[in-house]
């Protein structure tokens, strides 16, 4: 049962998620964004207020990074990355039951744009630090707090920058926590968490399709407009197969364990999550789903060029062969143009940072299963790993069994329980004290 809050009782992680979502940070993506920088301005005074000396990083107008240093308890550990971005995709507001951003509290819940991407691990990452420095303690080791522009963009004008140009903001660090993990959910009436242990890789392409221009009433064979939709419906409808890594084998044989599901089928396996089922079918398999269409200019003139853009997703080091394979299916009259291209990353589910995590979940939630699993998505992490610094997603909620959390992220009416924030801001807490 969801407990009230008045205005005055609201937790601190829940006014300053609210804070941050009441800034309109849309990024509509190619350059095109209202911008961090107020956001960023929030973010740097809260941190001032704590005592600390944060750094603002604008190397594009408007497109603004904070970063700080809080020393650690044991300088000689290296130091830990803790990282959010501040921008969010755009909402249309009509579809919405609230306004986007205002930040509305109904229901138990934090409403907006943001809430689950990802303004509310930034008020976790915020009120943590703030937690420990005003109680006079020190995190573990070093942390290099951070945080980018641009990360629904691919971080091209955010993350990728810092990291050209301020790479001692991370000096010393080895690993990184953010973004998207250590969330949970149901498994056939069974709570787990997934911790994220990699991401796939990220290749926007841009199709295009040449034909002759005409009159809209000729008799025309030469349709660019034609052929483009004929390849773009197939690719659309191309079943691609499923593929396991050691992040998703491990992944579904640990679920079939709990659920009792045979193991040999991966996709009835990820049916057993439910809603974030949706989430976990897309990291055993490339997609490839169009997501623009452009052609033409008038009624009665038929184009010579159309274009349509496609969102894919390989799993890591597929990026080769999802693009020879997409020019297979769409024929050798189609170009195919590379717009942005990143990394896939993997690491192994092991190690003593991801003891610490799970270590940390445990105490707030014992005995609950943390599993390893491989984003369909992308964040930040992959421009970090150009400095050699693994990345791993933990923003810990512990979340209602029927809410569809993973449908939420850049979908309509995106929220977060109030009592979710306030678990995830002391796991967080808990890690940074501990690890």
């Amino acid at each position: 049962m969801a407990v009230s809050h008045t205005e005055s009782e609201l937790p601190e992680v829940v006014t300053v998620a609210r804070d941050l979502i009441r800034f309109d940070t849309t990024n509509w993506g190619g350059g095109q964004a209202r911008g961090e920088r107020e956001a960023a301005e929030y973010v740097a005074e809260y941190l001032r207020q704590l005592g600390l000396t944060p750094e603002i990083y604008e190397p594009i107008e408007r497109r603004t990074n904070v970063g700080v240093r809080i020393p650690g308890a044991n300088r000689d550990k290296p130091a830990l990355v803790v990282h959010g971005h501040l921008d969010v995709v755009p909402a249309v507001a009509e579809d919405w039951s609230v306004d986007p951003f205002a930040g509305e509290i109904r229901d138990g819940m934090l409403w907006g744009r943001g809430a689950v991407d990802m303004k509310d691990m930034d008020a976790m990452i915020l009120t943590s630090v703030a937690d420990i420095l005003r109680s006079g303690r020190q995190p573990a080791r070093d942390l290099a707090v951070t945080f980018f522009a641009d990360e629904e963009n691919g971080g091209g004008e955010g993350s990728a920058l810092v990291v050209r140009d301020r790479p001692e903001w991370f000096a010393g660090a080895t690993e990184a926590i953010s973004e998207v993990g250590g969330y949970s959910i149901d498994l056939a009436g069974r709570r787990a968490y997934l911790l994220q242990v990699g991401e796939k890789a990220l290749v926007w392409i841009r199709l295009v399709a040449r034909g002759r221009a005409a009159h809209g009433s000729a008799f025309h064979e030469d349709n660019a407009v034609t052929r483009l939709a004929e390849a773009v419906a197939a690719l659309g409808r191309t079943a691609w197969p499923v593929e396991l890594t050691a992040t998703t084998e491990r992944l579904t044989n640990r679920i079939a364990e709990i659920t009792g599901i045979a193991s040999n089928d991966p996709d009835a396996v990820a049916a057993a999550a439910g809603p974030a089922s949706r989430f976990l079918r897309s990291t055993i398999r490339t997609t490839a789903n169009p997501t623009a269409l452009t052609a033409g200019y008038k009624h009665n003139v038929i184009p010579d060029r159309a274009e349509a853009l496609i969102d894919v997703r390989t799993l890591p080091d597929g990026e080769d062969g999802a693009l020879r394979a997409i020019q297979e299916i769409v024929g050798p009259d189609i170009e195919i143009e590379v717009v942005h291209r990143d990394i896939g990353l993997e690491v192994p589910f092991e190690g003593e940072l991801v003891d610490a995590m799970v270590a940390a979940l445990g105490r707030h939630d014992p005995g609950v299963p943390v599993l390893p699993y491989l984003m369909s998505g992308g964040t930040d992490n992959k421009a970090l790993a150009a400095l050699g610094i693994r990345g791993y997603g933990f923003a810990p909620l512990k979340l209602p069994a029927d809410l569809d959390f993973t449908g939420m992220f850049h979908g309509v009416d995106e929220r977060v329980p109030l009592e979710a924030l306030v678990f995830g801001q002391r796991v967080l807490t808990d890690l940074l004290l501990s690890y």
